[in-house]
């Protein structure tokens, strides 16, 4: 492959710069193709300097999340073990459910270096490239009712967020009810799928999608408004190993907390960190468009506001936005 080759021969000059017109002439393409072949290496976490007359030189190469590293930092009782650490994967949901259809136990973890159809909620789109990211789905076996399912969404944002602000210093925030921002962009999602049985939560698979180490450049254009990294907000390259045991550990803590003190511990840490209580929001329901004010959260985790009219609201579910 023409990116393999192109690879080769920039490594092979370590530290130095190659010119588009050598590239070019070496391996029988157009500088448009060289072009082209350097972002589609960008896209897997490959890094380069390019300067006009001197051309192209390679300056990282993405490092790969190996499990022992991972299993090495890790400091819970159960949940990221056991783990499975995969190159291309449709998604991490569909591998964890395989695994729990065949009793897997809880807090197996499966962490893949790029998924091909990442998805968010409603069945959108996540844009997980290889390599710059963390994509990774966590099994719970919960046992209670199903309508509790909802919380473990907020809980799962906890952690990640609580996670994400030790390990990189970021101003991480949560977004009601799945999404960490930083400065109004996202950089996180969250979604939790549940299989019940007899109204009881049978498993349920948390999917976590971070982007970790993006730069402006490797963020698609459409989503460049909307979107950032950890990197693009630190100012620095993150530690995926480290980053994923600290959100085993954050997460294994509030959820032994949750199943001994329930849901309120929970809430509070939330809206703690929620950069949406006492906002104004604008909310999509399947019963239309409401405005109005947040004020908190319900003791089954669903949302609070207080509307145009002055009527108090309680949200379960529907696409919020912020500031509206």
């Amino acid at each position: 492959m023409e990116s393999n080759r192109l690879l080769e021969m920039l490594r092979g000059h370590q530290g130095e710069y190659i010119s588009g017109e050598e590239l070019s002439r070496r391996l029988s393409i157009s500088r448009t193709a060289v072009w082209k072949q350097i972002n589609k290496l960008r896209q897997e976490g490959y890094e380069f300097e390019a300067v006009s007359r001197k051309g192209y030189r390679l300056v990282h190469t993405p490092e790969r999340i190996q499990s022992a590293e991972v299993l090495s930092q890790l400091r819970t009782k159960a949940f990221g073990q056991p783990l499975y650490v995969l190159e291309v994967v449709k998604t991490t949901q569909e591998e964890l459910r395989k695994l729990a259809e065949q009793g897997a136990s809880e807090g197996t973890l499966v962490i893949a270096e790029e998924q091909t159809l990442g998805r968010g909620r409603h069945g959108r789109k996540w844009y997980s490239p290889a390599g710059q990211g963390i994509w990774m789905s966590l099994l719970l076996r919960p046992g209670q009712p199903i309508v509790f399912a909802a919380q473990l969404t907020l809980l799962t944002a906890v952690a990640v967020c609580r996670a994400m602000r030790k390990v990189s210093g970021a101003d991480v925030g949560i977004k009601w009810p799945n999404d960490l921002l930083v400065q109004g962009k996202k950089l996180c999602g969250i979604l939790v799928e549940s299989i019940s049985e007899d109204e009881l939560l049978k498993y349920c698979i948390v999917g976590i999608g971070i982007d970790v180490n993006l730069q402006q450049e490797d963020i698609p254009e459409e989503l460049r408004s909307v979107a950032t990294s950890l990197r693009i907000e630190s100012g620095a390259r993150q530690d995926r190993a480290k980053l994923i045991a600290e959100i085993m550990h954050e997460l294994e803590q509030l959820y032994d907390l949750y199943k001994q003190e329930g849901f309120a511990p929970i809430s509070h840490l939330w809206e703690a960190l929620s950069v949406t209580i006492g906002q104004r929001v604008k909310i999509r329901t399947p019963e239309g468009e409401l405005g109005g004010l947040a004020t908190g959260l319900d003791s089954t985790g669903a949302l609070l506001m207080t509307d145009d009219h002055g009527k108090a609201r309680t949200i379960f579910s529907g696409e919020i936005q912020l500031g509206r």
